[in-house]
């Protein structure tokens, strides 16, 4: 068929674009270089972040655009003449995550978990990083059930023949004609029958050329490309690690970028990542240097690879940057959680739709017995056959394991008298230790204290079953920056002038403006800026072909 849009990319971004543009009568060519549409979505813990929502409301969080905006400055500190059009693509987001989002998602079928989540609880100030409110809402099914509705509707146009498909279709160049983008050209890639995720082949079997009058690219970021994450990686951050585990499949290679790059669009804020200091080696990996990220509670102690603990407010949950950045100025490439059997039951949860098997399976039964009685099979599993989990009756043997993993690095007088100092705090009403004070905070929320937080115990003694040690590693997951776009997602040139007939969204976008998280991100944002973006950049193509 003749494509009115071309779109790059079958992510969430992308899928949201192409459908939107079909849906109004145009006719569209989807292109994707796997095998499965989808992109990361899929392998999503489906976290969208909501203001003022039913949830929210029920469960006696009173929240607010405005409150919102003021966690999201604080926490982006846009600072940079590139952060003119991220700073009002957040703007319009926010109105969005309060507005039109949740009805519209519900209207094509997508729920919610009734329990909000609390994620990146912030660095202690009013005005500084983080959520003032709980406001991670997990949709019912995780990532695959948020993709769903779209894919389910990309079906139905292919059907009405306004939306084609190509699979296995690599772009390597985006045309451009007198100044305006026309199309785009490419490798087909030979079919390759690995399940989703794993790295597929890249022998070509031919070329590919298409032309139309608007191009979106939905590329993605560059967390799958080790190499390329160290090249752009902060100075602010300190040194990259030597060893990083990788939270995306390999083919997140970031190629869209610098494909949108050499037709003129301009690229900013490539140093602004989003990346975990809670990675795992995952026991069966599914990609190269597959890492799996905990979602943990508040109550591990969080200590470096030494055995000494971390500052206030870096605390498991509340500031993933800031508290990379403090373990790359300590020099060594992991860190650990120390806690018992009875606060991992309780608090541990692996990131991801695979991992959650209960969420994404839609079974209230396996909900139930997870949170009641935990830990979850994946939990389990993770205990009995990761690398990076140790178990033992007491500190004196759980220690002896932890030097075992990196002979003479750990300092295991300091780390008994950290655990002990922790304990202290607990045998009596009264604390001077930030984090055990948060504790007891945080479980005046409903949802923490049914389903996220401990009650706060001491370690030692065995009320809470056995000690627990696990390594931890930077795992990469998101770009900030990329394309940089106007608020209707057409690609900007290095002149700030639109390209004509080129659009971007989702990561390749910096999920809008080119890096509307600014330096750090609430959580949330990631997939709801794909469902934004996306939509922003349907509705500039479309004023643009109508």
């Amino acid at each position: 068929m003749d494509a009115e849009a071309i779109v790059v990319g079958g992510g969430l971004a992308g899928l949201v674009a192409a459908t939107e543009l079909a849906a109004k009568g145009k006719r569209v060519l989807l292109l994707e270089q796997e095998a499965h549409l989808g992109g990361q979505a899929f392998w999503s813990f489906g976290g969208l972040f909501l203001v003022n929502s039913p949830e929210q409301r029920r469960l006696g969080i009173r929240d607010s655009v405005e409150l919102a905006f003021q966690d999201w400055m604080g926490s982006a500190a846009y600072d940079r003449e590139e952060d003119h059009w991220g700073r009002l693509f957040a703007q319009a987001y926010l109105e969005f995550a309060a507005g039109e989002k949740r009805a519209w998602l519900a209207s094509m079928g997508v729920r919610f978990f009734p329990v909000v989540g609390w994620a990146e609880r912030g660095g202690g100030l009013a005005s500084g990083h983080g959520n003032s409110v709980p406001r991670f809402h997990i949709v019912w099914g995780t990532g695959p059930g948020l993709l769903e509705p779209f894919l389910r509707r990309a079906r139905q146009l292919e059907e009405r023949g306004l939306l084609q498909v190509r699979l296995r279709h690599r772009a390597e160049e985006v045309l451009v004609e007198g100044g305006k983008a026309v199309g785009v050209a490419g490798l087909v890639l030979e079919e390759d029958p690995k399940p989703r995720g794993v790295p597929t082949s890249r022998r070509a079997l031919g070329e590919f050329c298409y032309r139309a009058q608007a191009v979106l690219l939905a590329t993605g970021g560059i967390g799958g490309n080790l190499d390329l994450v160290r090249r752009f990686w902060p100075e602010r951050l300190g040194r990259p690690p030597q060893r990083m585990l990788s939270g995306v499949p390999d083919h997140v290679d970031g190629a869209g970028l610098f494909l949108a790059e050499r037709a003129g669009a301009r690229l900013v804020n490539l140093d602004r990542m989003w990346h975990y200091p809670e990675g795992v080696e995952n026991h069966t990996p599914i990609w190269s240097h597959h890492g799996i990220r905990i979602l943990p509670g508040p109550s591990a102690l969080w200590v470096d690879a030494t055995g000494k603990r971390l500052p206030p407010p870096l605390f498991p949950g509340f500031d993933a940057l800031e508290t990379l950045r403090h373990l790359r100025q300590r020099g060594w490439d992991w860190s650990w959680f120390i806690l018992d059997l009875a606060t991992l039951k309780k608090e541990f949860a692996l990131s991801g739709s695979e991992q959650n098997p209960d969420l994404t399976g839609r079974s209230w039964l396996r909900v139930i017995q997870n949170r009641l009685l935990g830990p979850a099979a994946p939990v389990r599993a993770f205990l009995e056959r990761g690398r990076d989990f140790l178990v033992a009756e007491d500190l004196s043997e759980l220690l002896s394991k932890m030097d075992a993993l990196a002979p003479g690095v750990l300092d295991p007088v300091r780390l008994e008298r950290e655990v002990k100092a922790r304990d202290r705090e607990l045998l009596h009403p009264f604390a001077k230790d930030a984090q055990v004070q948060a504790l007891w905070g945080f479980r005046r929320y409903r949802g923490d204290r049914l389903f996220r937080v401990a009650k706060p115990h001491p370690f030692l003694g065995g009320r809470g079953g056995p000690l627990v040690a696990v390594r931890l590693w930077t795992l990469t997951r998101k770009t900030l920056g990329g394309i940089q776009t106007d608020l209707k997602g057409r690609a900007l040139t290095p002149g700030g002038k639109p390209l004509p007939g080129l659009f971007a969204a989702g990561e390749a976008a910096g999920f809008g403006g080119g890096g509307f998280h600014g330096y750090k991100a609430l959580e949330g944002t990631f997939l709801g800026g794909c469902l934004f973006s996306g939509l922003q950049a349907a509705r500039g193509i479309l004023e643009g072909l109508e």
